[in-house]
């Protein structure tokens, strides 16, 4: 079968699997799952490996795939070097769990193939997150969701994922109304060759300050000479670009919105509203998200403290006058993400602003992928 002979959308096909017969035949595997990463090579496809590894998911075996141009390289998995095959409609033969995190063109090309071969399918890409009859899913928010899967299961944006760990606790005691957001994401979730342009950008700009001094020491990362920038449209060293992702015709861009409308989903909330400003900085791995939010009910920073005390996947983290507050670098390789900076919101009716980080090739990505897949 081609790419070309396969339904318009992945939920057509998928749909013809259901998921009490995919579920009774995964359950009744007594060696283990076999297991394909598609986009194995990249840094979500990595992270995903680890992460199988680290929580000891039980895999017969890994089938690592990737382009023509990563095919033929070796990843390790348990010790075991194991090579790369490249994609094609015989991938999935023989799999039960499918990670797919190659890009959303990838996905939706290859996802109803590997529904097609009875693999159940967790996608990263945004392709089919917003599709009904598709789950997306966080699970510490809605894991009941899963069991309406039909052979696919999205895995949402690493921003709103970030985000809502924080916010659906408070929401559970306040009722959510509305969010304000600004966030501050790392280059690495454009992956591997934006982490290679900020490391290159700021060696240039170091190279350019040594053989100057005084207030044009940074000259070489300036908009009068800029660094070169192949990834994204200006440079990213030692500046901040208000721009992730394409713009839209209401001025937001597509990662904007997919807060409120993933959000909506994820929370079943269909009147949740999100205005989202995201910013991407120099930083290499970890988002950070400012969030003002509005509530039914009258709030409590004492109370919020301590539902996200509680909350799983969540740390708090809240001395301010000890200068203890979530940052990058302490979330960057953990599990939970951080929560600090909770007060009362000066503007807002019943509101609350609080800061949280968490890594986005975990909790973002690779980790709630994962923990999709144990839910199975």
């Amino acid at each position: 079968m081609t790419v070309a002979d396969v339904p318009a959308t992945a939920a057509d096909l998928c749909a013809r699997f259901a998921s009490d017969r995919l579920g009774d035949r995964l359950r009744q595997l007594m060696k283990g799952y076999h297991v394909a990463i598609i986009g194995a090579t990249g840094a979500v496809g990595q992270e995903l490996l680890h992460v199988l590894e680290r929580r000891n998911f039980p895999v017969a075996d890994v089938r690592p795939i990737g382009s023509a141009r990563s095919a033929g390289k070796s990843i390790r998995f348990r010790n075991e070097s194991i090579r790369v095959q490249e994609l094609g409609s015989e991938s999935f033969d023989k799999i039960d769990i499918a990670f797919f995190s190659a890009g959303g063109e990838i996905s939706r090309k290859y996802v109803p193939l590997a529904c097609q071969a009875d693999a159940i399918a967790i996608d990263n890409s945004s392709i089919f997150r917003m599709e009904p009859h598709v789950p997306l899913v966080i699970p510490e928010i809605n894991a009941d969701d899963v069991r309406q899967h039909r052979g696919l299961i999205a895995n949402p944006n690493c921003t709103t994922a970030i985000a809502l760990m924080a916010l659906y606790p408070i929401h559970r005691v306040f009722g959510l109304r509305r969010v304000f957001a600004a966030s501050y994401q790392a280059v690495s979730g454009s992956g591997t060759r934006a982490i290679d342009e900020l490391k290159r950008q700021t060696k240039s700009a170091v190279e350019e300050r040594e053989a100057r001094s005084g207030p044009s020491a940074f000259a070489g990362a300036t908009a009068d000479k800029p660094t070169p920038a192949t990834v994204y449209p200006h440079p990213i060293a030692f500046n901040l670009l208000p721009h992730v992702d394409a713009f839209l015709e209401n001025g937001y861009t597509r990662e904007e919105m997919k807060m409120q409308n993933e959000g909506r989903k994820i929370m079943h909330l269909p009147e949740f509203c999100a205005s989202v400003t995201c910013v991407r900085v120099p930083v290499y791995r970890a988002h950070s998200v400012a969030v003002n939010a509005e509530f039914e009910h009258p709030v409590s920073v004492e109370r919020a403290r301590e539902v996200l005390a509680k909350a799983p996947g969540i740390e708090l983290v809240d001395e301010p006058q000890s200068n203890r507050y979530p940052m990058p670098l302490n979330v960057t390789g953990k599990d939970n993400c951080q929560v600090g900076r909770v007060r009362v919101d000066c503007a807002l009716e019943n509101g609350l602003s609080f800061w949280v980080s968490g890594d986005q090739l975990l909790k973002g990505a690779a980790l709630n992928a994962v923990q999709i897949a144990e839910l199975l």
